[in-house]
């Protein structure tokens, strides 16, 4: 059994540690209903754009502006994984490059293989990953959490948007954490260029299309309505990353404060047992030495 002042020890270092994990909870917890509020305002917008983006596409693809929704064969990708800047947040991280190499290895093998696959990391973690994995980092954006705004996303996003009308890549995937609640994230990719065409519905045919009244002309509505959608999606992704990050620091930072709750009662029992065993022998060792006394 250990010392009592090696239990005293853990004891002390256990409490400190429970009282960081409930504050970082908490702090978790305040930023969570910041991010949590801000993609339930943007999240119905975002949608509505991207579902009048995808009928609008199909007009686009023999128009002269639709340079985003050109489909060309997938030579070269670009993989976009948003991660967080910082740890603590159970499995997070690990699970969105989990899912990136995963959809890496099914859907582009040969790209892979022909080294054709490239790498952007939106947060530090997903960005140290992809650097020990060696693989083709073509650049590191863990400056967007610093004030996180539409106007440093819609930069990247033209950055993105421009290399593929330049034919630097032919398919661009974001691979992310989409918030649902605090407790639950889910792994979402989602193709981000090539413009993709309109959903099948599970009749087999397209989802509906709608006759749009472009005013003032088509041409002018898709060059300014889809790089504007897509800087909007790109801000969507990544607000729900940042939700979703928080809300799995909350997690986890209670889960941590629990388990020390229950360690430092594990603790505290071992503490007083090792007290009454300590006791129970120095009154044995006085009544002995008196009987020795006595004798």
């Amino acid at each position: 059994m250990a010392s009592l002042k090696e239990v005293r020890n853990r004891i002390t270092s256990v409490s400190s540690t429970q009282q960081i994990t409930n504050a970082m909870k908490m702090v978790s917890a305040a930023k969570l209903r910041r991010a949590q509020d801000a993609i339930l305002r943007l999240r119905p917008y975002a949608e509505k754009l991207q579902e009048i983006l995808g009928n609008l596409s199909t007009s686009a693809e023999n128009a002269e502006s639709g340079v985003y929704t050109a489909q060309r064969e997938p030579k070269k990708v670009l993989m976009v994984v948003i991660s967080s800047n910082r740890g603590l947040a159970g499995a997070f991280n690990a699970n969105v490059m989990k899912e990136a190499r995963k959809i890496v290895n099914t859907r582009y093998a040969s790209q892979l293989a022909e080294g054709n696959v490239s790498w952007m990391s939106i947060g530090k973690k997903s960005g140290d990953i992809i650097t020990k994995s060696q693989f083709n980092l073509l650049s590191s954006h863990n400056e967007l959490f610093d004030g996180l705004s539409f106007e440093k996303v819609s930069l990247l996003a033209q950055r993105i948007m421009d290399g593929f009308v330049a034919k630097e890549f032919d398919r661009v995937e974001i691979v992310y954490n989409r918030f649902k609640n605090a407790a639950v994230q889910i792994l979402t990719t989602e193709q981000f260029l090539p413009v993709p065409p309109p959903v099948a519905s599970s009749e087999g045919t397209k989802s509906q299309s709608f006759d749009y009244i472009f005013e003032p002309d088509q041409q002018t509505i898709v060059e300014e309505l889809i790089p504007k959608s897509l800087k909007t999606q790109l801000y969507k992704a990544i607000l729900d990353s940042f939700a979703a990050e928080h809300g799995a620091r909350m997690t986890a930072m209670n889960k941590a404060t629990d388990n020390a709750r229950e360690l430092l009662k594990e603790l505290r029992l071992t503490y007083n047992k090792a007290r009454q065993a300590s006791i129970t022998n120095e009154i044995l060792e006085i009544v002995g030495g008196a009987e020795a006394l006595n004798g």
